[in-house]
């Protein structure tokens, strides 16, 4: 694998308290990696790590292919879940400063604080104090100044934390512009359905442990469980999914009087499949049948209490 970061074996202690144990993960090269668990779990420990903002007790940290160093913070980029601008100074004054801070020269800041004040909308802004801002109106201003500087791992902590849908949507688009642009992704968050749309990688920590990692399409296949949701409309006569399939248990069975259809699912075997086909079609019509893929969250919820059970 072609990885911008390299985790290897990281532990970190504070105190008796063990917040991350031997952790393993590659981050690959221009993608979105879904950095994902319960609150408590090891994830802001672990993003702390990467900033240099803490340092691991055992392991090693590679960007790039070198040993993580101070001179690699200015290729990093990272929006913290909790923000940090100060209230009192003006928008472009205190973006321009950071912007500065990232190693960018003024003029070049400048140029580059223009470029993305228009590109989200927000140019008549700088001259207002962050404390007339509404927290998604200052949640853009932040999203700006972590990507200006244009680093080669970009971390975002629930980038989408306090966005109405459109803002949201807006700035999803601009996370997949930055990765169709040559960025690597580390996107952290509880919004499942933000890393079905925007991760192509996943890693899972639970009580300090890496417990899941890959490829987000082999994980779901590795995490099927075989079950076909079905839709059929019966020929007259023809009795309930239950009474007619016999030995294979219905799941859920619902039937719409008005369109004298049944919705349903089945557990069924590659090789039975053929068969049941057959079978449906012969008793009425068959509208759909389509495999039921298991989504992040149910992947997260099953393999976490899985944990739990083995803990």
């Amino acid at each position: 694998m072609n990885s911008i970061l390299s985790i290897r074996e990281v532990s970190k202690f504070y105190g008796s308290y063990q917040a991350l144990n031997a952790v393993s993960l590659e981050i690959p090269r221009n993608s979105i990696y879904g950095l994902l668990g319960p609150n408590g779990a090891g994830k802001t420990t672990l993003i702390r790590i990467i900033n240099q903002i803490t340092f691991p007790d055992q392991g090693q940290v590679f960007l790039d292919g070198e040993p993580l160093a101070p001179h690699h913070i200015a290729q990093i980029g990272y929006l913290p879940e909790e923000r940090g601008l100060y209230k009192s100074m003006k928008v472009g004054e205190q973006a321009l400063y950071l912007a500065q801070l990232k190693g960018l020269s003024r003029a070049e800041a400048k140029q580059q604080l223009k470029y993305w004040f228009e590109k989200l909308d927000i140019g008549n802004w700088w001259h207002k104090k962050v404390q007339e801002l509404s927290k998604g109106m200052a949640q853009k201003v932040q999203f700006i100044v972590t990507v200006l500087h244009r680093p080669k791992l970009l971390i975002f902590d629930e980038p989408f934390s306090g966005f109405d849908p459109i803002n949201a949507a807006m700035i999803k688009d601009q996370i997949l512009e930055l990765k169709e642009g040559g960025a690597s992704i580390i996107f952290s968050t509880h919004r499942m359905e933000s890393v079905e749309e925007l991760c192509e990688h996943i890693g899972l920590i639970h009580r300090s442990n890496l417990i899941l990692e890959g490829k987000l399409s082999a994980i779901k296949k590795i995490h099927k469980q075989n079950r076909y949701e079905i839709r059929w409309t019966p020929l007259n006569g023809t009795p309930a999914p239950e009474e007619l399939l016999g030995r294979l248990p219905v799941i859920g069975p619902h039937y719409d009087a008005e369109d004298n259809t049944w919705d349903f699912t089945l557990e069924l075997q590659d090789s039975e499949k053929g068969e049941l086909l057959r079978y449906l079609s012969e008793h009425g019509n068959l509208a759909s049948f389509r495999e039921r893929i298991p989504s992040v969250n149910d992947i997260f919820i099953q393999t976490v209490q899985k944990q739990e059970s083995h803990a």
